[in-house]
């Protein structure tokens, strides 16, 4: 198979298991972890009394009323109906839109953007679409949050050896699972800040917290034209 129309299948792949399993997506543990809730509060933070965040994608809206509860409006975009449907169903965003991250078109409307627990389902191709259509969203001096899902490079490496012999068009840090996040691409922090220097983009402030067996790496950025940074 062509790796394009893979991609593309994957894609639509994680899409249908996200819709079928969003009446229950909740279920299980949807705490927020310590290391999660800083970085949204930071990101918050770097937005004025009034501003609006865009949550992309959104999922069911875990993090809606961190946003709310800090005074801020949010919108909500997913490529998933059915998660947005459990979005909806919180009734604290002000506007709902069923998109993907690769056809984001905003432009300068948000004062800052998020992206959590989701680059994971974007393969490498699509990485520097997806950071310059958040980057666009935002206002000048706007800042991203987003994070970076990381496991160990043993599994990384057999899953592209499995991969590899079933003949299949990976490349190494993709990962096939048979559950909900049916694609998982890890690139590694220094292909991220490649991207991210490409983009024109800096980091501002970044952390990591391991769960058990994987781990999140936490980003937010903003543009290196010398925009005004944090607030003290």
């Amino acid at each position: 198979m062509e790796r394009r129309a893979w991609l593309d299948e994957r894609r639509a792949a994680v899409e249908e298991d996200y819709t079928r399993t969003a009446d229950t997506y909740d279920a299980g543990d949807i705490r927020i972890t310590p290391t999660h809730r800083r970085f949204v509060t930071r990101l918050l933070d770097t937005c004025p009394p009034d501003g609006t965040v865009l949550d992309a994608p959104c999922g069911t809206g875990k993090y809606f009323g961190l946003v709310r509860d800090a005074g801020r409006q949010v919108v909500g975009i997913d490529q998933s109906a059915g998660m947005l449907a459990q979005a909806e169903a919180r009734g604290l965003a002000t506007r709902l839109e069923k998109v993907g991250l690769q056809e984001l078109s905003f432009v300068g409307q948000f004062d800052g953007s998020m992206t959590v627990d989701a680059m994971e389902n974007v393969g490498p191709e699509d990485w520097p679409l997806v950071l310059s259509n958040l980057h666009r969203a935002v206002r000048p001096g706007g800042h991203l949050y987003f994070t970076v899902e990381e496991i160990d490079d043993a599994e990384i490496d057999a899953a592209f050896a499995e991969l590899s012999r079933r003949g299949l068009p990976v490349v190494r840090g993709e990962v096939i699972e048979g559950d909900v996040a049916g694609y998982h691409y890890y690139p590694g922090r220094e292909r991220v800040e490649r991207w991210l220097a490409d983009e024109g983009l800096i980091v501002v402030e970044d952390g990591y917290n391991q769960e058990d067996g994987w781990g999140y790496r936490h980003f937010l950025v903003r543009d290196a034209t010398g925009q005004p940074g944090l607030p003290a």
